[in-house]
This record gives structure tokens, C-alpha cells and sequence, in this order.
């Protein structure tokens, strides 16, 4: 033997020596098969084909290899050992036996046990998704279970809150009600009534019978094709499949030949087109190695089924596989953590008057839009209509709550002969309920009431509220729960079906109930009192101190004598020279110096009776300019005192210093429990006026806190701004303070998710498109 031959000979030994885990340098990755069909066969070995002209990676290689799945499970597992893991098949794809839909169940449980991935492509059974049986188990298709996502968006659609659960007693069922139940938790979705039938009957009218007295009108169906059909003929037979009523029902139960007129249904879209998800599955495991191998080395599986161990690889696989994300012939190919596909494409089924399947819309991903894409106005519904189901059983005799607040809401005494007559500017008055009392309510609400009533079409009877309040979030009774009071605990009672009255929209309120549009917008204001200050007649004299009139008086009487006795006794006087003309007569007088001396204080001008001397002359000069100083003081402090005596002004608006900071004899308030007072609590920049508020006398009512304003007990009272206007405008006494503020809408309440919201809301919106809202 050569030296070169010994060489060659050690070379293959240690080739031959080396664990079959090592990959050499051409990587083989054999993907097996568990089809339908001869012909599933063939685009399976076209699709491993197209695999290989298509992988980037020039040293890895795929092979294929099939079987064709047999009906009988036990068969089914031996073909596997038997044919499939001899060929060292790295993973498997499951369809389901020829013109049969049983489920892949035995591919999954035989490779499974040895950790080698199975990629089923028409399972949907939802028991697949039990990632503790079906460990290695992913697909390219959803479980039936996952229709429930399509159902809630078709619900969020067509604003439908109550629904009725129809399922079967069996493993579908169970998973769809579940799925169900999870997804409702993040809408405002209500499920009224679960019905669980036992599957493979003949009647289900005793199961059919308890939803007709619910007040949902909206089914969900989950049913096999079988159970549907007879469930369809009872359901018909029981009046439940007519006007008023709303199914959506399974993929299964859409192949029921009897399925009625109106039905919505969903399908899965390429949910049996075989070719498209063997492509789909064949890529998937085309781009999972080329990215694993990349990273690792990997064993190979095992060959048969004699060994009880597992492929240590098989996990890391699996992993792969199910990360692997892609646009593939079926859609978006991706997977959760269960191996469940996610993204798939969905019809939306309506069976029209022909009673064919048609398709009206289109759920999933496509074209880069995610979500429900229909039109309503193409839809037929129960009873070969084209007007779509409220959803619920609708009572058109509706309970109102109200409550007494001027100008929206007047209550007055039944005249005797039984019949309210409104009061201008009112044009309705309607009965209404105080306990066993009746009263008669008229108003702006009252007027809007009686013009949707007309036009939405309902009757009604009215009561007042129980405790008179509007409602608000609070503990009772010591209880840390919290409940709202007033018309909003009514409402959340179901002792009463709308709101009407001046209701503020708010966060909190908006939370439990619906509001309509605001009928009316508005804001808050302050109501003062106007601060008018008495005047007396001798108001005049307080510019002046007591003493310096007393003065001025004894002034002018002396300086008058003084005037006279001078003018008297002067040579230019009464002792007149002998030749003048002049007679005793014209010489100052007593009267006349009297009438100077007041004249000039007065400065009405002195024509005649002036002094004649110069003593006098000189006297009346520096009387003049006292008098001068004296009338211009008190001029002066006349104007002073009407400018510091004037009434005290009102404040200035919500960012007024007495307000913010207010002394002890300033009060404000506003009414407990309100909207009002909710705003002041919620901002911040208001929470030092809100714990003010909280310290001084609460009140009940609007119309107690007014009357304390009058009475001048309560200094501003913050109220919404159309009762304070209102109050304003028929008390001269009474006046608002500063601009708007907290400006928001007062709306009607309804029940959440009532069937009378969006009725009543086009109805308001069309009293303001026509002008026929009222102003206050």
C-alpha cells in the first residue's frame, strides 16, 4: 500500500469518525409533506423548486419529500414514521385527508413527541392554539376562534352595544366565547345573555326561547353547519329572523343551505386555497433556516420512531419559524407566540333577497390599510330590509328626568280643571311627577322635549328628581364606593331613560352616560348684588366738619354788622359831606350790609347796597377773598367726598383679589355636588377658590343661593351663566360680574349605549340647523 493511499484512507476515516451534527459544506434541509392530493403533491415539489432557485445562499439546498395524509389518525402516525422521518425531514407541512376536513391531529402529536415542527395549512380547529398539546404546532391560516376580532369591529361599526352569545357546548365554542370576552374588556361592548347549546341536536327552540326576552336585538352565532341549519329553522319559527333582529354568525355556519335573508357572516380570505398556503408555508421555511444557518450549526432529526428522545434542535426551529414575517400569495404571513397566523384578510358575507352569499366589505390588512372597510348602505338586513337594526328592543314609551331651573325648566300648580297651559314665553306644559304630586313643567326644555319627541318619534312621561340634584360622583352612607345622586343616579338606575334639563357636559358624566350635541352653549358667571348706597338730604354738608359751618354762619353775620357799623359811623357814611346830593336813604342799611355779605359768599352778584366808606370797602374786599377759599374748598371736597362715597364696584371676574383671597365678610359659593363644583375641584389654578367654597355654607339649590344674594348674606354666587342672565335681567338688583369662563355645552343624557343617542342627537342638530333651538 502507497504512502498516498494510506493518506487517503486516514482522510475518510476521520471524515467518517465526525458526529452526524456537523454540517459539511453543502447544507441539505429536507422539508416533508402530509397533503390531500396527488396534485397537492406536485405544488409542493414546485414550490420547494422555486425555494431553490430563489435562496441566497449558494450551500444550502432543499429537498422535498410527500405523502398523501390518510382519514384514519392510527395509519396517518405509522405513514409518518414510517415514510416521512426516514427521509430526515427537518420539518413537516399538514394539510388534511382527501375529501375530508379532519384535522392534522396525528401528524402533530407524532412529530411533535420528537420536536420537529409541523406548518399546517388548512387546520382551524382553535384546539391547535394549546401550545402544552401541540407544542411544534404553528399554521398559515387562523383558528376559528379568531372570527371574534372581525366581530367586534363589525359591532364597533354598525354601534351596536348589547349583544346575545350563542355558542355550542364543545371546544369552539368555549374558545370563541372566550376570545370574546377578552376583546369586549377594551370597547363599550355589553354581552346581555350567554346561551350555551349542547351540539348535535335536533330543536333549539328551549334555547332559542330565553332571548326573545332580552332586550338586545344582535346574535352572535358559533355553530357548526349542521347545528346552524337547525338553529336557522327555529329561530325563523320563533319570529327571530325578521325586522328589528341582527345575526352575525361563523364561517361554519355560513355553509348552512338555509341560512336566512340579511345574515352577516365572515370568510377567510384564500382559507382553502391549498396551492397558495403551500407556497406560503415552503417560504416560510425557506427564510427561517436561511437565517438560522446563518447563526449555528444545527443536528440532524431523528429517523425513526423508535427512539424516545426529541431533536435538540427542534425548539430552535420552531422559534424561527414563527418569527419569520412576510408577504406571501395568502397575505401578511406572521405568527403569534401559539403559532397561530396573524393579519389574515376577511369578507364580510351578507346573504341579500336572492339569498346569495355576497361580499360587502373586507377586513385585515390590504393595501396598507388595516381595519373594517364597508359600506353600511350596501348591507340587507333581517326581513329584506335596507334599514339597519338598532340593535335592541326599543321602547318608544320613555321615562324623563327633570328638575326645576329657571329659565329651562318652570314648575307651577295644576290648575283644577286637571290641564297645564303654559306660560309665555313657553309654548308647551306637560304633567310631571313629584312622588304622588302633580305639577306642571314648562320652559325651554320643555319645548325642546315636545319637538323631538315629534320628530324621533316616542311618547313620554316626566318626574322630577328625587333629591332635586343634577348628580354627582360621591360616597355614601360611609361606604368607600362611590355612586352618583340626583338625575345622573337615575339615570345609571334605569329608573329613567333621558335627561332633560340644563345638564352640563362633562368629563365625569360623559364617563357613565351619553350625551346628545349640546343643545345650548354656555359658560359659568358670577352673580352680585348691586351695592347702592343711600343718600340724605344734608349730604351736602359733609365736606364740611359742624364746627366750620357753625363758623362760616357766625362769619358772614358778623362781618355784615361790622360792614354796617362802619359804613355807619364813617365820614364817607352817614356823616356825609354838607353839599352832596346823596339822602339818608341811600346809606348802608343793617338789611343791605346783611344781603352784601351773602351775596358775596355766594358770589351771586351785588349791584346795589355796596359800602359807601373805605373802612367798609377795605372789609368787604378781604371778606370776598375768604369767601373765595371757603366756596372753593368746599367745592373741592365736595367732588372728593361723591368720588370716595360712590358705591363700592362689583368684581372684576373669576381672577378678581377677592375672590382668590378673599377677607372674611366676602363670601362665595356655589351649589353642592354640581357640574359647577366638580370644575372648580378638577383645576388646579382654582382649587384655593374651590377649599373657600368648601368652608362656606353649602348649597342645595341655585335658587337658595340667589336668594341669599339678595338678601346681601352671600356676596357671589358662580353659576352657569344663562340662569344668572336670566336672574339679571328680572332683578334690577342683581348683575353679572366679569367675562365667561369654564365654557362648555349643556346636552340631554341617555343610558350608555342607548338605542335613542344618535336619534336624539340628529334631532338637536337639526333644531340648530333650522333655527328652531331657542335662545334663553
Amino acid at each position: 500500500m502507497t504512502t498516498g493511499t494510506v493518506k487517503y484512507l486516514i482522510w475518510i476515516a476521520t471524515v467518517l469518525s465526525c458526529p452526524a451534527t456537523v454540517w459539511t459544506a453543502d447544507q441539505i434541509i429536507t422539508i416533508g409533506a402530509s397533503l390531500s392530493s396527488e396534485r397537492m403533491e406536485y405544488e409542493f415539489k414546485q414550490a420547494v423548486n422555486a425555494l431553490n432557485r430563489n435562496v441566497g445562499n449558494s450551500h444550502l439546498r432543499f429537498n422535498s419529500t410527500s405523502i398523501l395524509m390518510d382519514s384514519n389518525p392510527i395509519r396517518s402516525a405509522l405513514d409518518i414514521c414510517d415514510r416521512l422521518l426516514t427521509q430526515h425531514v427537518f420539518t413537516v407541512v399538514a394539510s388534511h385527508p382527501n375529501a375530508t376536513d379532519h384535522s392534522p391531529i396525528s401528524v402533530s402529536y407524532t412529530c411533535g413527541y420528537y420536536s420537529i415542527p409541523v406548518i399546517g395549512i388548512s387546520a382551524r380547529d382553535s384546539a391547535f392554539s394549546d401550545v402544552n398539546v401541540h407544542k411544534m404546532f404553528l399554521r398559515t391560516v387562523p383558528p376559528y376562534s379568531h372570527q371574534a376580532d372581525v366581530w367586534i369591529r363589525l359591532l364597533v361599526f354598525l354601534s351596536w352595544r348589547k349583544v346575545i352569545f350563542l355558542y355550542s357546548a364543545d371546544e369552539e365554542g368555549r374558545s370563541i366565547l372566550s376570545r370574546f370576552q377578552t376583546l369586549v374588556d377594551d370597547h363599550t361592548i355589553k354581552i346581555d345573555l350567554s346561551v350555551k347549546y349542547a351540539p348535535g341536536e335536533k330543536n333549539y327552540t328551549s334555547e332559542l326561547e330565553p332571548i326573545l326576552k332580552q332586550t338586545s336585538r344582535v346574535i352572535l352565532l358559533s355553530a357548526s353547519t349542521e347545528d346552524a341549519a337547525v338553529i336557522y329553522h327555529d329561530a325563523q319559527a320563533l319570529g327571530m329572523a325578521g325586522l328589528e333582529w341582527a345575526w352575525i354568525v361563523t364561517e361554519q355556519a355560513l355553509k348552512a343551505t338555509n341560512i336566512p335573508v340579511g345574515f352577516l357572516a365572515v370568510h377567510l380570505v384564500n382559507g382553502t386555497n391549498e396551492v397558495n398556503h403551500i407556497k406560503d408555508a415552503v417560504e416560510v421555511i425557506g427564510r427561517a433556516f436561511t437565517r438560522l444557518l446563518t447563526k449555528e450549526t444545527i443536528s440532524n432529526p431523528p429517523t425513526e420512531c423508535d427512539h424516545t428522545e426529541s431533536w435538540n434542535h427542534g425548539v430552535k426551529v420552531y422559534d424561527a419559524l414563527i418569527e419569520t414575517k412576510m408577504d406571501g400569495e395568502t397575505g401578511q404571513v406572521s405568527f403569534s407566540e401559539a403559532g397561530d397566523r396573524l393579519n389574515p384578510m376577511y369578507e364580510i358575507i351578507n346573504i341579500n333577497g336572492n339569498q346569495r352569499a355576497v361580499s360587502v366589505g373586507l377586513f385585515g390588512h390590504k393595501d396598507k390599510v388595516v381595519g373594517l372597510r364597508m359600506v353600511e348602505e350596501n348591507l340587507t338586513w333581517p326581513g329584506n330590509t335596507y334599514v339597519k337594526p338598532k340593535g335592541e328592543k326599543i321602547s318608544r314609551n320613555l321615562t324623563i328626568v327633570t328638575l326645576k331651573e329657571k329659565p329651562f325648566v318652570e314648575i307651577t300648580p295644576v290648575p283644577i280643571d286637571g290641564r297645564c297651559r303654559p306660560v309665555r314665553p313657553a309654548v308647551h306644559a306637560f304633567i310631571c311627577k313629584n312622588g304622588t304630586q302633580d305639577l306642571c313643567c314648562m320652559g325651554y326644555c320643555m319645548d325642546m322635549l315636545a319637538n323631538i319627541s315629534e320628530k324621533v318619534q316616542f311618547n313620554f312621561t316626566i318626574h322630577l328628581s328625587k333629591d332635586g340634584l343634577f348628580g354627582s360622583f360621591e360616597k355614601h352612607n360611609g361606604s368607600d364606593q362611590k355612586y352618583w345622586n340626583g338625575m345622573m343616579g337615575e339615570l345609571m338606575r334605569q329608573e329613567a331613560d333621558l335627561i332633560v334639563a340644563p345638564l352640563t357636559i362633562n368629563p365625569e358624566r360623559a364617563n357613565d352616560i351619553d350625551f346628545t350635541k349640546p343643545f345650548k352653549y354656555q359658560g359659568l358667571n358670577i352673580l352680585v348684588r348691586k351695592n347702592q348706597k343711600d343718600s340724605s338730604l344734608a349730604s351736602f354738608l359733609q365736606p364740611f366738619q359742624d364746627t366750620l359751618w357753625i363758623l362760616v354762619g357766625l362769619s358772614v353775620h358778623v362781618v355784615a354788622l361790622v360792614l354796617y357799623l362802619l359804613d355807619r359811623f364813617s365820614p364817607f357814611g352817614r356823616f356825609k359831606l354838607a353839599k352832596s346830593d346823596d339822602t339818608e336813604e341811600d346809606a348802608l342799611n343793617l338789611s343791605s350790609a346783611m344781603w352784601f355779605s351773602w351775596g358775596v359768599l355766594l358770589n351771586s352778584g351785588i349791584g346795589e347796597g355796596t359800602p359807601r366808606s373805605f373802612s367798609a370797602r377795605v372789609l368787604g374786599m378781604v371778606w370776598a377773598g375768604f369767601a373765595m377759599i371757603i366756596v372753593a374748598s368746599y367745592t373741592a371736597n365736595l367732588a372728593a367726598f361723591l368720588v370716595l362715597d360712590r358705591p363700592e364696584a362689583h368684581i372684576s371676574g373669576i381672577d378678581d383679589p377677592r375672590l382668590r383671597n378673599p377677607n372674611e365678610k366676602f363670601k362665595y359659593a356655589t351649589v353642592r355636588g354640581s357640574a359647577v363644583e366638580m370644575y372648580f375641584k378638577s383645576q388646579v389654578e382654582l382649587s384655593t377658590m374651590y377649599r373657600n367654597m368648601e368652608k362656606q355654607k353649602h348649597y342645595a339649590t341655585a335658587e337658595a343661593a340667589i336668594e341669599d344674594i339678595r338678601k346681601g348674606e352671600l356676596q357671589a354666587f358662580i353659576w352657569d351663566s344663562p340662569r344668572l342672565e336670566y336672574e339679571a335681567a328680572y332683578d334690577c338688583d342683581l348683575t353679572t360680574a366679569g367675562d365667561l369662563f369654564g365654557r362648555s355645552g349643556l346636552g340631554i343624557g341617555l343610558q350608555k349605549n342607548s338605542p335613542w343617542t344618535h336619534d336624539v342627537s340628529m334631532a338637536v342638530l337639526d333644531m340648530h340647523e333650522s333655527k328652531t333651538v331657542l335662545t334663553v
